[in-house]
Formats: C-alpha cells, sequence, structure tokens
C-alpha cells in the first residue's frame, strides 16, 4: 500500500521518500519502484532509506504509516527517535482500529484513512495497484473524529495522484465498517479468496455486525460503504490473488489477524458475547502462519464444522 500510494505521489510530483527496509528497499535504490497498474507500468525514483533514523524531517513533513498493525508500535518509536516533532501529522493509511489510539499517544495530529485499494505486492521493488484508471479510494479525517486544514491538504494531494479522497470528519466510522469487511482476510488465509464470499464469508460478517452493536460501536453501513465505492474502483483483470492478509501468508510472513478478526473475538468477550466462527478463524489463521503451509489449507465445511454453526 505504501509503495502503490508513495510511486504515483511521486509521479504526480509530490516530494516523497520512500522507508523500505531488505531486498525491497535495495531493489528500489538500485532501479527505482515499479508500480504496475492495467493501463501501463509506472516507474518512479524517490529516495528510499531503510529507517526513518535517514530522514532529515522539517516542520512541513507528513508521515504516511502502511505498516501492518503488529508493526506499528516500532514504526512509531522509530519516528520519535529519528526526530518527528510531536506535532508531525500522522495518516495511518492502514488496516483495523488500533493504529490511530497507538500514534495518539505519541502525536498530536492522527488521521485515520479507510483504506479501499486493491494491491499487490510479492515481488521486491515491484508493485500492483490493481484498479485503474483511479488506483484507490483513501478517504481521510482527524482522529477520533473532525477535520481541519491538514486534513484537507493530504486529500487534495491524494486526489492530485489520481487517487479519489475527501475528508470525513467521522472517519472512525468509516475505519470500523472497514473493519468489517476485513474479517474476510482471515477467511482467505485459511479457506483461500473464493471463499470469502460465500455462507462462510456471510456468517462470519453476521457475527461481527452483532458484536459492534452489542459494544454501541458505530459503523459504515453495508449501503454507505457500496454508494461511495460505487464503479469507482475498476479491476480489469480476474481475482485470482487475496487481501493483505494472504499476500502476508504467501510471502511467508507474520499475519495481522490479530487487530481484525481478533478485534471482533476480544469485542464479544468484553460484553460476554460468543464468537464462534471469528475465534475458529483467528486460530486457525495463526497456525497456517505458523506452519507456513500456505493459504486455503481447510474448506468453509472445516470451519462451521469446528465453530459448530451451520
Amino acid at each position: 500500500m505504501g509503495g502503490v500510494v508513495g510511486g504515483f505521489l511521486s509521479q504526480a510530483g509530490a516530494d516523497v521518500v520512500l522507508v523500505a527496509r531488505g531486498e525491497h528497499g535495495r531493489v528500489m535504490t538500485a532501479r527505482g519502484l515499479t508500480v504496475r497498474t492495467p493501463e501501463a507500468d509506472l516507474v518512479v525514483h524517490p529516495p528510499v532509506v531503510a529507517s526513518p533514523a535517514a530522514v532529515a524531517f522539517v516542520g512541513d513533513d507528513v508521515v504516511l504509516l502502511a505498516v501492518k498493525s503488529q508493526d506499528t508500535p516500532a514504526a512509531l518509536d522509530g519516528l520519535v527517535d529519528a526526530g518527528a516533532a510531536p506535532a508531525t501529522p500522522i495518516v495511518c493509511l492502514q488496516n483495523g482500529v488500533s493504529n490511530e489510539p497507538l500514534a495518539a499517544e505519541r502525536f498530536a495530529h492522527v488521521y485515520g484513512v479507510p483504506v479501499m485499494a486493491p494491491t499487490l505486492h510479492l515481488e521486491p521493488g515491484l508493485v500492483e495497484a490493481k484498479a485503474g484508471p483511479v488506483p484507490a479510494i483513501l478517504d481521510i479525517g482527524r482522529y477520533p473524529d473532525g477535520s481541519d486544514a491538514t486534513a484537507e491538504a493530504i486529500a487534495a494531494a491524494f486526489r492530485s495522484a489520481g487517487i479519489v479522497s475527501e475528508v470525513r470528519p467521522d472517519i472512525m466510522r468509516w475505519k470500523w465498517a472497514k473493519l468489517l469487511m476485513n474479517l474476510g482476510n482471515a477467511i482467505e488465509v485459511v479457506c483461500g479468496p473464493e471463499a470469502r464470499l460465500d455462507d462462510l464469508g456471510k456468517a462470519v460478517f453476521r457475527e461481527g455486525r452483532a458484536v459492534l452493536d452489542a459494544n454501541g460501536i458505530a459503523y459504515a453501513s453495508g449501503e454507505e460503504n457500496r454508494a461511495r465505492r460505487g464503479d469507482i474502483l475498476r479491476v480489469s483483470s480476474e481475482r485470482t490473488t487475496g487481501g493483505s492478509s494472504w499476500q502476508s501468508v504467501m510471502r511467508g510472513l507474520d499475519v495481522e489477524t490479530d487487530y481484525l478478526t481478533g478485534e471482533i473475538v476480544r469485542l464479544g468477550a468484553q460484553v460476554g458475547m460468543a464468537t464462534p466462527l471469528n475465534s475458529a478463524l483467528l486460530r486457525r489463521a495463526k497456525e497456517v502462519a505458523r506452519a507456513g503451509a500456505g493459504p486455503g489449507t481447510c474448506t468453509p465445511a472445516e470451519i462451521l464444522a469446528e465453530a459448530d454453526v451451520g
């Protein structure tokens, strides 16, 4: 996600610095970042550093935080250690709802973005925006609520890069709605990408909505979400790959299921509500990631049976 957004911003003339470690960073330093789109490949050459410590922060910098939720504390600590001022705007370009409060413990101006962007990263130096000509919808708002001139400026920068964006004062309501959508991530890891659309997926989303309702948490409705998306994001090729958690498993990395499905399990326990489906998927997704077995190791029927649902 960081590569796609950073790449489009760089292509549009924004002053971008990418933070990337390992082979991904080495390839980008040597050959630039390639952003594959349905229309063409973009190759951009912004500066690439291995850590925030190599960034000389100035007063008008904005940080787009695009790491997985399990890496957020270390990333924020790295920014503080590197000298990012407490007033530096931190934009949580991330799934889940735990990143904004963590950022707010260290920085005064935190912004949430419910990420609507089908992207892919499996190869160093190459990221893919699977939708075109509009690659993403990135609405933004202050955390926990409100809007300001900085949010307007960031939305304008996104729009200049061809990304659809508007400022929403109730941004966390939209982030909770995105978390419900991301309950499908664990399904993809455990049962494969197609399973999120079948009966198991529908039952998992119903369980998630019931938990949020029981906790009195406001979230944008499915109708609002569908209206916002409309036909803006057009994926030209048939979807044969999964979302961010599926990609993590394919690359042998840890998954952020604790911060997506796990959020529903914790909130259910908080009000004494059973979450058999999400609990089963949380366990199974962790097992898949630990074993390195790859996604799609069991069927939706097995999950329904394990949860004693169906």
